[in-house]
């Protein structure tokens, strides 16, 4: 019998097979060419995530220098990634980390779609923990889409101030080959689903306060990072609901080898923290590609979270001594979901994670990354570009 350990095991044995013979015929010499082309590489690979299944993602990372000739300026990345899942499910998202004005000016993004099955458990650990997944508890379709583009300006070297835009919209329906009765009774009956589900468009504005020392952002060997945001959801700014977020996200590295890159270790601290009248869709969530990895991506919601990461980066050797195309990442880390109501009755629950990755080159210091996570009775297979913090 094939079980899914058997096929995660498949997957990141193609995964490996499939980059091999292009690292060993380029090298990560960084070279004048590098610095001014604008370059695309396109990539196709599986994975399994617990809330997509299966799936096959195809995409690209595009790389550039918004000024060919500074070459000090760090390269611009886009990657940007299609993936179409065994459970029926289109997903397609963009991360963009940008530089510009000789670094003066910095623009992010993040844009994602997503039509999917899926489940919602509701609000809390509890919740989340207790509620068993079917059509008639935790089933139904989900559409969403993301658009987060954020401006940071330099007031002064490594210290920038900016503007946060952020629409998120959520909207759930019956799912297809489920009955009336059994999405009416299970998430249409919760009372945040059915206040908010006819709701679904959050727009708000926030203040970003920001250091950053880092060698470079994607793929971070030396240097800090606090960021620090205010944003409010506002029926002003086009938006169905009225509330707040409030996020602290501490990140920093350190070589611990003589030669940069070979041993990295690297760690992340974060929470972020709701108020107001939160819809469903904008409570925070555990799980992502992007903290605790391994866990289902919205099961675990509550108006905060708070979780923390320490990851340790190996880049292999080449024959010369050099750093070549191939690395791995092993992390462990925890976090939990709460409310205030949580913290004052000592009722928080931890959620454990660890787990290890395969990196691969693609271009000088970006990566594309498998990472095949761990968390309480669940595990996923992720694809993605880039360091995971």
């Amino acid at each position: 019998m094939i079980t899914k350990n058997k096929i995660c095991f498949i997957l990141i044995l193609s995964f490996v097979s499939a980059f091999s013979l292009y690292g060993q015929e380029k090298d990560s010499t960084v070279t004048e060419e590098d610095i001014q082309s604008f370059k695309i590489s396109p990539i196709a690979a599986p994975g399994y995530t617990p809330e997509l299944g299966f799936l096959v993602a195809v995409g690209g990372l595009i790389s550039f220098s918004t000024q060919p000739d500074n070459p000090d300026l760090l390269r611009s990345s886009f990657p940007i990634t299609i993936a179409y899942t065994s459970t029926k499910a289109i997903v397609a998202n963009g991360i963009l980390t940008s530089f510009w004005l000789d670094d003066k000016l910095r623009m992010y993004g993040q844009f994602w779609y997503k039509d999917m099955p899926d489940n919602y458990w509701g609000i809390g650990y509890d919740a989340a923990f207790s509620t068993p997944k079917s059509d008639s508890t935790t089933a139904y379709q989900r559409t969403w889409w993301w658009i987060n583009p954020s401006f940071l300006w330099q007031i002064k070297d490594n210290y920038f101030i900016g503007l946060n835009v952020d629409y998120e919209y959520t909207r759930g329906s019956q799912k297809k080959n489920q009955t009336a009765e059994e999405y009416e009774k299970g998430v249409a009956s919760d009372p945040n689903y059915r206040k908010f589900n006819d709701k679904p468009l959050n727009s708000g504005l926030g203040i970003i306060l920001q250091h950053d020392s880092r060698d470079i952002p994607v793929d971070t060997r030396n240097g800090w990072y606090l960021n620090l945001m205010a944003s409010f959801y506002t029926e002003a700014f086009g938006g169905d609901n009225n509330y707040q977020m409030y996020l602290v996200d501490y990140r920093q590295a350190v070589q611990l080898s003589e030669l940069s890159g070979l041993n990295t270790f690297a760690w992340q601290v974060k929470g972020r923290f709701t108020a107001g009248d939160v819809p469903y869709g904008g409570m925070s969530q555990l799980g992502t590609p992007f903290d605790l990895r391994g866990y289902t991506w919205g099961q675990y919601r509550d108006n905060n979270m708070f979780f923390f990461l320490a990851e340790y980066r190996h880049i292999f050797k080449k024959k010369d001594g050099d750093l070549g195309k191939h690395g791995m990442v092993a992390w462990v880390g925890s976090g939990t979901i709460f409310n205030w109501d949580t913290i004052k009755d000592n009722n928080n629950k931890w959620l454990p994670n660890f787990g290890v990755g395969y990196r691969f080159e693609l271009q000088p210091r970006m990566w594309i990354r498998l990472d095949f996570g761990i968390g309480r009775n669940t595990s996923g297979i992720y694809f993605n570009f880039n360091q995971a913090f």
